[in-house]
Formats: structure tokens, C-alpha cells, sequence
């Protein structure tokens, strides 16, 4: 009999061992999870007290562009089309975001046509020597200085605890700006939530009866690597190699959670923009199941910090140093033969929950192809370039 670790009972790790328990008739999947519970990030439950489905590490919402993959997703929990709107307060006004038309004609007192909106952003933008060097380079060029500090410079060093210019300029491409009124956050076509929260997808995926779960279970590559014919590792991969390079940048999100009557600010996510204000955002979770009616809710302040040694790490840094370590720790990972890396944290990117299962399914089939031809097996996904 074949038999597999799987280290993570997260998306990337329950998604491989349903795959791998359909693909492989005589085998044993034994899944390690290091938490109290399964499904990663995105573990979900009632709250006591309100009834409110939380996201317990921060807000979730399913969207893709790609149909197959909200199929897979829909298959074993409902899926709720969902829109989702965030708000923010900018000293002292409240502003819809991403940037759009009404955006920026609330904040610059102007009644602009998207033509004369584009137009106007464009002559606000600065122009700089080559292509944006950074965060704040590539912000600058896009809608210029004011709407910079209004909405991305004060939250963007909170959340990232450095200046914005340390960033790289691609964390800023990942934030739209509009020139019509739409301000739905997701520009992809499929978005959603489960009706009852994403633990019991999670669930289902580890049904099978080939495999074992096993919560509060800490992996140590020294003891455990003789056992199995193949690991798949989850977990941040500095801590595989027991940090022996060093660590690799986090930043990392903790929560003051506080109950309220009624509705406490009438949409899901408010970002307060301004350094002044400690938090990041506060969060309220009934809005994110509008399906739902509760007397009572309950809100999340959100607040960034450095990753310390028992915090749980949320998003890579990846600045120089951090990249020159992640290619050390690859070209040791590299070395091995009966072990993979896959899923965010092993692989050291900022992944949303349609890219971790995509890549999960589309690596059990690059997997399974080895395994059959008895060729080497697959190490990393194809990932982009560090």
C-alpha cells in the first residue's frame, strides 16, 4: 500500500488528498494539521452568541474567472453569488472603494465624465525615468499624490509596517481603479461565498475513508520523512528546513473581535486609511451572508504586525533579502526525492483561494503522471519566476 503525508489540512492540502484518494486505488493518506481545527485561513463557524458565520482569520470571499474551478468548489457546498462592497474613511469621509468614478469626483468636489476622469488622472499622475521602481512609484504614477496619501499610503505602512517605496510595485496592480461607478470590489465574473462557510467544504474534501486526520499535530521533517512513500508539505518552507537559512519575511494580522446591537456600519469591510487610527479595518461578518437575518452582530478591528515566532503567517514580504533566501531554500528543497512544496506558504507567494485550488488540482495531476511512469516527481508546481 501506497502511503502519503499530506502536512496542511488547508485548501492546497485537502484538495490533493480528495484527488489523490480518487486517482490511487491502494493507498493511505494520513493528513498532519498543526491547528486545532481544519481548513487553514479560511475556517469558518457560528458564533456563539449571534449566530453570525465568522471568518475566523479575516474575510474570505470566493471569485474566479474560471468556471471549472467555482464548479468544483459548488459540487460540495452551495456557493451564494455575492457582492461585495468595501468602504473607506479617509480623514473623516467616508469613500467607496476601489477607486472609481464616484470616487473620485466625491473626493476632488468634480462631476467628471469617465473620459474627463481619465483624463484628470492622468495629468494628476507623476512620471518617472523606466518603469515604476515600487509600491509608491507605481501608486504615484497611476492616480497621483492626493488620492495616494487619501487612501494607500497610511494603510499600506500599517499593514505592511514599512514605507510604501520598500514594496514592490506589483502589490499596487493588484488594486483597480475605475472610471465608471461600479464599485464592486471583484472584477471576475464568478463571486461568491458558501451558504454555510468554507470548514464544511473542507470537510467533505477529507471524507474519503482512505484518509486520516489528525488535528494539533505539529510536523518535524527529522523524525517523520523514513515513514512515507511520498510528503507533500503545506507550511512555510523556511520552517522545513528548520529556519537553517534563516526566515523569511511575514507580515501577520491579529483581531479585537466586540459585539454590537443591530448593524454597526452597514457593510461588510470599512478600511480606515489614515495612520492616525491603529487598525487596519474593521470588518462585520453577518453582512457576509446577506442570506442570513441576525438581531446582533459581531465585528472585527483588524491589526498588522511583524510575524513573531507563534504567530501565524498571513502575507510574504518578499523583498530582496527574502527572495535571495527563497531561492536558497528551493535549490535545497530540490535536493529531495520524495518530497513536494505546494500552496502559499511552501511556495512563498500571495495566492487567493482560486489559485490555491487550481494549482492543487492541477499539481495532483502532474503528480500522478509521474507516479505512473515512475519518472521524478514533481517538487514545486510551475510557479512564477522569484
Amino acid at each position: 500500500m501506497n502511503r502519503f503525508l499530506i502536512v496542511g489540512a488547508g485548501f492546497s492540502g485537502a484538495v490533493l488528498a480528495y484527488r489523490l484518494s480518487q486517482l490511487i486505488a491502494d493507498c493511505k493518506i494520513d493528513v498532519w494539521e498543526e491547528k486545532s481545527h481544519i481548513a487553514g485561513n479560511c475556517y469558518t463557524e457560528r458564533d456563539e452568541n449571534t449566530q453570525v458565520m465568522v471568518h475566523r482569520y479575516g474575510p474570505h470571499i470566493f471569485n474566479t474567472d474560471k468556471k471549472e474551478i467555482w464548479d468544483f468548489v459548488d459540487q460540495f457546498i452551495k456557493l451564494q453569488p455575492y457582492t461585495h462592497k468595501v468602504k473607506a474613511i479617509s480623514n473623516r469621509k467616508v469613500y467607496s472603494l476601489p477607486v472609481n468614478l464616484k470616487t473620485i469626483n466625491q473626493f476632488f468636489n468634480k462631476t467628471f465624465s469617465p473620459a474627463e476622469a481619465k483624463k484628470f488622472l492622468e495629468q494628476q499622475g507623476l512620471r518617472f525615468n523606466g518603469k515604476p521602481r515600487n509600491f509608491e512609484e507605481q501608486a504615484l504614477r497611476l492616480i497621483g499624490p492626493d488620492l495616494y496619501k487619501a487612501f494607500f499610503y497610511g494603510y499600506t505602512k500599517k499593514q505592511w509596517g514599512c514605507e510604501p517605496k520598500e514594496l514592490p510595485a506589483a502589490i499596487f496592480k493588484r488594486l483597480p481603479v475605475r472610471f465608471n461607478y461600479d464599485d464592486s470590489y471583484y472584477d471576475n465574473p464568478f463571486v461568491g461565498i458558501p451558504e454555510e462557510g468554507y470548514t464544511p467544504f473542507v470537510k467533505k474534501l477529507l471524507g474519503d475513508k482512505k484518509i486520516t486526520v489528525e488535528l494539533n499535530r505539529k510536523f518535524s521533517s527529522s523524525s517523520d520523512l523514513p515513514l512515507y512513500n511520498h510528503i507533500f508539505f503545506t507550511g512555510p518552507i523556511d520552517s522545513f528546513f528548520d529556519y537553517k537559512f534563516g526566515k523569511l519575511g511575514y507580515r501577520t494580522v491579529y483581531f479585537e473581535s466586540f459585539y454590537a446591537d443591530g448593524d454597526y456600519q452597514g457593510t461588510p469591510v470599512i478600511n480606515y486609511c489614515d495612520e492616525s487610527v491603529p487598525y487596519t479595518r474593521i470588518t462585520e461578518h453577518k453582512h457576509f451572508a446577506p442570506w442570513e437575518t441576525h438581531d446582533n452582530t459581531i465585528c472585527f478591528k483588524e491589526f498588522s504586525k511583524e510575524t513573531s515566532k507563534n504567530d501565524i503567517p498571513y502575507y510574504p514580504k518578499r523583498l530582496a533579502a527574502d527572495k535571495e533566501l527563497l531561492r536558497q531554500y528551493r535549490t535545497e528543497s530540490e535536493k529531495l526525492s520524495n518530497v513536494s512544496f505546494l500552496g502559499r506558504l511552501a511556495t512563498y507567494r500571495y495566492m487567493d483561494m482560486h489559485h490555491v485550488i487550481g494549482e492543487a488540482l492541477n499539481f495532483s495531476e502532474k503528480f500522478m503522471a509521474a507516479f505512473r511512469n515512475g519518472t521524478k516527481r514533481p517538487v514545486f508546481p510551475n510557479t512564477e519566476s522569484l
